[in-house]
């Protein structure tokens, strides 16, 4: 089995590197601060949902507590009338009970809207952080008649955890969910990790339902794609994009992978200065309206202060520089 699996993957690797390099841009992303939701003294805030529209608010959800990493936090939320200047509205998420599995930490949320309602989904663990975490993230649902709640927790959660076969990609855990309506159902892009398997090694699959709620199935072509730490997908066209960072083999990190089909993807640009951890607005997310394209701005995890200062991480503005820097020959 695991001899196939690799086989599996050498092949889905070998069809993404496939593309006609002459058609093959590269795209530039370009970082700025925010008022609001920046860096903080002793205030983690990272992993940003992506970005919704509600009247002439701007919506973003994240990860906030006291500790670099995202394994001692609750789920926030804040709202922005231009992108660039955020009011923190308070906690939409709190901790599950002790022992449960979101018992220790919720964090990772990203936001879907269907039947005229807001489902948030969130990544939650069970196990305290500290010397030796090894995180056991499943992902949850929260459901409210509007972005400022109250969020109902689904009886039926987890919505996804992970596989109780060692072989697959997702045997370990779950995490970063990222969705988008197509066909008629809602598609669930998240990443997962194996057992025995670093962080480095995550790859990314979907699981689909036809229901918001659930249950949520996964694709028999899982992995979708093998690599990426960080999940960012849209509709482009009729078909889906998914933007990877600098985690997965060189073939397709920095860069746009397309599927026509939403499952068997091609790499389309190469990303110079990509967002990390980058939720992004995304119009066309649940309208299948096929004129999705390329997320022109969004938010991420900031990294330049935290490194210099010692800052925890903060919440930035990326945005999408429109001139394409080249062409391959």
């Amino acid at each position: 089995m695991k001899r196939l699996f690799a086989v599996a993957t050498s092949l889905l690797l070998a069809s993404i590197a496939y593309a006609d390099e002459a058609a093959i841009n590269t795209i530039a992303i370009s970082h700025s601060e925010l008022e609001g939701i920046g860096a903080e003294p002793g205030v983690m805030r990272r992993d940003p949902s992506d970005i919704i529209q509600v009247g002439d608010l701007f919506y973003v959800w994240y990860s906030k507590g006291k500790i670099s990493p995202g394994y001692d936090a609750t789920v926030w939320y804040a709202t922005s009338k231009d992108g660039h200047s955020w009011d923190e509205k308070g906690m939409a998420i709190g901790k599950g009970k002790p022992g449960s599995w979101e018992g220790a930490s919720v964090f990772t949320p990203n936001i879907l809207v269907a039947e005229d309602r807001y489902w948030l989904f969130y990544t939650g663990t069970s196990r305290q952080f500290g010397k030796g975490f090894n995180p056991d993230s499943k992902i949850g649902i929260a459901v409210s008649d509007s972005p400022d709640g109250p969020w109902q927790r689904l009886a039926t959660n987890p919505a996804l955890s992970n596989s109780d076969q060692a072989d697959d990609f997702d045997s370990h855990l779950v995490d970063d969910a990222c969705l988008i309506t197509r066909d008629g159902k809602y598609w669930f892009y998240y990443k997962g990790r194996q057992l025995g398997k670093s962080p480095g090694q995550t790859q990314m699959g979907v699981a689909i339902a036809k229901h918001p709620q659930g249950p949520y199935v996964r694709h028999e072509s899982n992995p979708v794609i093998p690599g990426n730490h960080e999940v960012l997908v849209w509709p482009q066209g009729s078909g889906v994009a998914a933007m990877i960072g600098t985690t997965g083999p060189k073939e397709i990190t920095n860069s746009i992978l397309y599927a026509e089909d939403g499952i068997h993807f091609s790499r389309t640009h190469q990303v110079a200065g990509g967002p990390w951890a980058g939720g992004a607005y995304r119009p066309e997310a649940f309208t299948e309206s096929g004129k999705g394209t390329i997320p022109e701005w969004g938010v991420e995890i900031g990294r330049t202060k935290g490194k210099k200062n010692g800052t925890l991480p903060f919440i930035q503005r990326y945005d999408l520089t429109r001139e394409e820097l080249s062409r391959r020959p």
